[in-house]
């Protein structure tokens, strides 16, 4: 009778679960898995960092709506995961994290990278569990993935000690659950849905403000058809844009702080009330303005901001069940003076922003490089943005079209595989702008100077791009979209160019 390791019953019980692609950076007590894993087929993608590693299956995650899955070693190997791991913790993504650890045989024992990992992973994930014994392999990672992806998505971890993995068990010892599959979508109670249609049918200024919970449901097209038919405007939270196409008649991006501050009442679906929209609160958003909120969590439901109408539920199935409800309840045309004023503030804060965006002057201004990159990039692009300037220029100045191909940034903060990626720098010599408050003092610790990133690149094997003028722009871009190699747009760009955003001391008001 063949026996199989641990390991091996791993590499299989992810097969099983759907898993074709993983993130990780090789060590011990994970290499046996490692290589078990590709030799079922699946696409292991190495890093050269674990933070790394875990931030690559998070994006992943976010744009196939499906569980990434990272591994690392034990000790320093796992806990380098961590800060990708609370990134997705705060998304709601579902990550699955897997991590070596020392043999339970030693634990307490100061082994080697002793650390009691479980303990660290735990505040930072939905679910967190250690497996003693190879047989039970398959049966907690299939409760990895239902708990990663059931109710309101986020990060697992699962902790493998050395000895586990070198365990032989018997073949046909071994069950495998079948693929994780999505739990049936929780409806909300018909009689909320009727009392939430009644209160937006009196309202005179609603607005829709969609999250994360839209797009994890796969509810684009439920949230299309409820703003079409309501005729209500909408803004979506950074994960969820594209869920509309920004360019609908009802999307009025540079209208969002007057919407959100004289709206009378708010469809909040999918998302919390955190510190993206201040928490819910004034100055933000009137006092007194009434609130529906739909969310999969029951205990998010009047969490940081009072609300009038709760509904628990999927964000997709209430969307559906609040669409047929509107019908011959909801009339558009009620709100026409309402949507007639953001048009038109929309369209006079876009003039003002066209003009930032297409001046010539040199150090050349973030804005200019936003309209280059918005004007050459197709509709379906999956476009990410980091960084404190670019971010929240980037944030209005570039619009999504399709749904999951925005990544900005987390809220919590590669040549080898020949992925023709074109990463383009807003280069300002430092972090964040040199902003006018810190003069005549420097902003402490900001410059960097203007550090050649496309000569590293092309060291490294890349395409590399160096540009200090507007015009050499979309030609620049050309050059890398069309060398089919990883490849660094490097744009310098003006370091007094300061957007702007909320402080951080607003967030406690």
């Amino acid at each position: 009778m063949a026996t199989i390791t641990g390991s091996e019953v791993l590499a299989q019980a992810l097969k099983s679960q759907g898993v074709d692609t993983m993130f990780y950076l090789m060590g011990g007590p994970m290499l046996e898995t490692e290589a078990a894993c590709i030799q079922l087929g699946i696409r292991a993608i190495d890093h050269r960092h674990e933070q790394a590693a875990a931030f690559a299956a998070h994006a992943w995650t976010r744009v196939t709506r499906r569980p990434g899955v990272c591994m690392a070693a034990s000790g320093p190997g796992a806990t380098n995961l961590l800060t990708g791991v609370a990134t997705a913790f705060t998304d709601c993504a579902p990550l699955v994290a897997i991590g070596g650890s020392s043999p339970r045989v030693y634990l307490g024992m100061e082994a080697f990278q002793e650390i009691d990992q479980l303990a660290v992973f735990k505040p930072v994930t939905k679910w967190a569990e250690r497996i003693y014994d190879a047989k039970r392999i398959p049966d907690v990672v299939a409760t990895a993935f239902r708990q990663a992806t059931s109710g309101r998505p986020g990060p697992v971890y699962i902790d493998l000690p050395g000895d586990v993995l070198g365990e032989k068990v018997e073949d046909n010892a071994v069950t495998y659950p079948a693929a994780w599959k999505a739990a049936p979508r929780t409806l909300g109670d018909p009689a909320a849905i009727k009392e939430a249609i009644a209160l937006l049918a009196r309202a005179e200024r609603p607005i829709i403000v969609a999250g994360s919970g839209v797009w994890w449901s796969d509810g684009a097209a439920a949230l299309r058809a409820f703003v079409d038919a309501t005729g209500i405007p909408f803004w979506t939270k950074p994960i969820s844009r594209g869920l509309i196409p920004e360019d609908h008649a009802l999307s009025f991006l540079n209208a969002r702080s007057t919407a959100f501050a004289e709206s009378d009442c708010v469809l909040a679906v999918g998302t919390r009330f955190d510190w993206m929209i201040q928490f819910g609160r004034p100055p933000r958003f009137s006092a007194d303005m009434k609130v529906i909120h739909v969310d999969v969590d029951p205990a998010e439901l009047g969490h940081n901001r009072p609300v009038d109408v709760p509904i628990a539920g999927d964000a997709r199935a209430v969307l559906e069940q609040l669409r047929a409800e509107a019908d011959g309840k909801v009339n558009p045309k009620r709100y026409a003076p309402w949507t007639g004023k953001l048009r038109t503030l929309d369209a006079e804060k876009g003039a003002e922003q066209d003009k930032a965006m297409s001046r010539d002057e040199l150090p050349m201004h973030p804005l200019r490089l936003c309209k280059e990159v918005r004007d050459f990039l197709k509709r379906d692009a999956i476009l990410v943005v980091d960084g404190q300037e670019i971010l929240n220029f980037g944030r209005q100045a570039i619009p999504t079209y399709t749904p999951g191909h925005r990544l900005n940034s987390g809220a919590f903060g590669a040549v080898r595989h020949n992925i023709p990626v074109v990463t383009v720098i807003s280069n300002n010599g430092g972090w964040t702008a040199d902003a006018p408050w810190s003069r005549p003092l420097p902003k402490p610790g900001r410059n960097l100077g203007y550090t050649r990133y496309d000569r590293l690149a092309v060291d490294l094997g890349a395409h590399g791009e160096f540009v200090e003028k507007p015009h050499e722009i979309r030609p620049a871009l050309e050059r890398a979209f069309a060398s089919g190699k990883p490849a660094v747009v490097n744009v310098i760009t003006d370091h007094k160019a300061r957007a702007q955003t909320v402080r951080f001391s607003a967030y406690s008001t």
